[in-house]
């Protein structure tokens, strides 16, 4: 029983992140896809050769892509996004959800930017309870000057789900920030500890 245990584990750890990886890609797959129906109805894949061709959506997003970053990339493009944009500045909750959503992009995207760049470690919900956490930014606010202390922006993921979580503003004193990527963080997280990075141990502190 032992043997055929460690054969079924060994089975598992195979065949469960290839399951999990292929769920996931044939789900971005998928939602890619869906930029074929922006292709008229007669020039579709499935119409023209008789069949669908998996995939072929992320072809054209990725085009999609290259192409309206040309665009905006120059004088006339960025004029063009401008005017788009004073356009939407005018409707009341579009306004904001758009700002909003493109503030959260090019701090993300940016290669100076913040977000996302450090594994923290807080106390929370409560002292002595730690948890990871994800620095999003350090800029200056109405919160530090209503705070009076330097105060960071943290993210603190739940977990298995890491999509979902708190904004917290943490004092830096109350912070620490660990050696791990965002990567091992992450995988940290997804785990629920099972997967605990490698990291090297400190050097003995001397005899007397």
């Amino acid at each position: 029983m032992v043997q055929l245990r460690r054969y079924l584990v060994a089975g598992l750890l195979v065949w469960l992140p290839l399951g999990a990886t292929f769920f996931v890609i044939r789900l971005l797959v998928r939602w890619m896809d869906n930029s074929l129906l922006l292709v008229p109805q007669a020039y579709r894949p499935e119409n023209l050769l008789g069949f669908a061709i998996p995939g072929l959506g992320v072809v054209l997003t990725l085009i999609i892509l290259l192409f309206t970053g040309l665009v905006a990339a120059n004088l006339f493009g960025r004029k063009l996004v401008s005017l788009w944009e004073r356009v939407l500045a005018r409707i009341p909750l579009v306004r904001s959800v758009y700002s909003a959503v493109k503030q959260l992009v090019e701090t993300m995207l940016s290669d100076g930017g913040q977000s996302f760049r450090k594994v923290l470690l807080v106390e929370f919900p409560r002292r002595g309870l730690w948890t990871l956490a994800f620095q999003t930014g350090t800029d200056q606010g109405e919160a530090q000057k209503k705070t009076g202390r330097d105060v960071i922006n943290v993210y603190i993921p739940t977990t298995p789900n890491p999509t979902g979580g708190y904004f917290v503003l943490v004092p830096r004193e109350d912070v620490q920030e660990l050696d791990m990527s965002v990567d091992d963080g992450l995988k940290m997280l997804l785990s629920m500890g099972a997967v605990v990075p490698d990291h090297p141990q400190m050097d003995a502190p001397e005899s007397a």
